[in-house]
C-alpha cells in the first residue's frame, strides 16, 4: 500500500460552495513536505510566549519542576495520538480538515465544525499577534526609549497598536504567499528559534543566579492526595492547548511526502513541545 492516493482535483462537487483551491486535494507531486519540514513547523508553533506562560503557570500552581514536566509530557503524548491519526488523511488523500470532516458530518454539515475551528483559530491568531506586537513594543522601547510615553488609544499607547499592526502585517505577508512560503520560512526560522531560546535560557539563568531556585523549589502538594486535584485540571489545560490543532492537522499534513514524513516529523517535534517552566 502506498502512502499517497491520487485524487483528481476535479473529483467530487465542482460547485463553488463546496470546492475551491483551498479545498481541492493536493496532487501527489505537490506533497513535498519532509520530516524536517514538520519538525521545523512544530518548533515555530511551540516556542512562543503563550506556551511558556502556560508551562510556567504549573509552577505557580504549586508544582515542582518534575511534576510540571511530567504533566506537560503526558499531555503532549496524549494529544500526539489523535494528531497522528487525523493527520493520516493528509498524505493519503491530500485533503484538508474541512473536507475530511465531510465523512462524519456530511457535505453541508461539515461547515459547522470547520467554522467553529476557524473561530477558535481567529481568536488564537489575535492572542499570538497581540503578544508578538507587545514583544516588538518592548524591544523598540528598550532600544529607542519613550515608546510608552505617548498618547493612548483605547487605554493603550498608540505605539503598541502600531507594533500590533506591524506584526499582523508580517504574518499576513507570509501566509498570503501560500503554504510553500510558510514551509520555507519555518525551515530557516527553526534553527534560529532554537538558538534564540537557548540564549534566552542562559540569560534568564544568569539573571536568576542559576537554576537552583527553580530546581530546588519543593512541591506544595507532594505526590499525594493534594496533588491530583491540581494535576488533572492542569493536564486538561495542556491538552486543550493543542487539542484544536489535532482536528485540523490535515491542513498541514496534506502537503506531506508520505506517512513517514508526518509521523516522524510530529513525533520528533514532540520534545520541542515539552516547554520547561520558567
Amino acid at each position: 500500500m502506498t502512502d499517497t492516493t491520487a485524487i483528481p482535483a476535479t473529483a467530487g462537487h465542482q460547485d463553488g460552495r463546496f470546492a475551491n483551491e483551498d479545498l481541492r486535494p493536493v496532487p501527489p507531486e505537490g506533497r513535498t513536505w519532509t520530516t524536517y519540514n514538520f519538525a521545523a513547523l512544530w518548533v515555530g508553533m511551540a516556542h512562543n510566549i503563550p506556551s511558556w506562560t502556560l508551562a510556567s503557570g504549573l509552577v505557580a500552581l504549586g508544582m515542582d519542576w518534575k511534576q510540571a514536566v511530567f504533566t506537560i509530557a503526558l499531555a503532549n503524548l496524549i494529544v500526539l495520538v489523535p494528531m497522528l491519526l487525523t493527520g493520516h488523511a493528509g498524505p493519503k488523500y491530500g485533503i484538508p480538515f474541512p473536507v475530511l470532516a465531510r465523512a462524519s458530518f456530511g457535505l453541508r454539515g461539515a461547515n459547522l465544525p470547520a467554522m467553529i475551528r476557524a473561530a477558535v483559530a481567529c481568536c488564537w491568531f489575535g492572542i499570538q499577534t497581540w503578544i508578538g506586537g507587545q514583544g516588538i513594543f518592548v524591544l523598540l522601547g528598550k532600544t529607542f526609549g519613550g515608546w510608552a510615553d505617548v498618547a493612548s488609544v483605547g487605554g493603550r499607547p498608540w505605539t503598541l497598536w502600531l507594533c500590533f499592526l506591524l506584526f499582523w502585517a508580517l504574518e499576513l505577508a507570509i501566509i498570503h504567499r501560500g503554504m510553500d512560503t510558510l514551509r520555507r520560512f519555518e525551515n530557516w526560522a527553526a534553527p534560529f528559534v532554537i538558538v534564540g531560546a537557548l540564549v534566552l535560557l542562559v540569560w534568564i539563568a544568569h539573571k536568576a543566579g542559576g537554576f537552583g531556585p527553580l530546581l530546588d523549589q519543593p512541591s506544595k502538594h507532594g505526590w499525594g492526595r493534594g496533588f491530583w486535584p491540581v494535576f488533572f485540571p492542569s493536564l486538561m489545560g495542556m491538552i486543550g492547548f493543542w487539542a484544536t490543532l489535532s482536528l485540523n492537522i490535515p491542513d498541514f499534513t496534506r502537503f506531506g511526502k508520505g506517512q513517514r514524513a508526518q509521523v516522524w516529523g510530529q513525533t520528533l517535534g514532540l520534545p520541542n513541545r515539552h516547554q520547561t517552566p520558567n
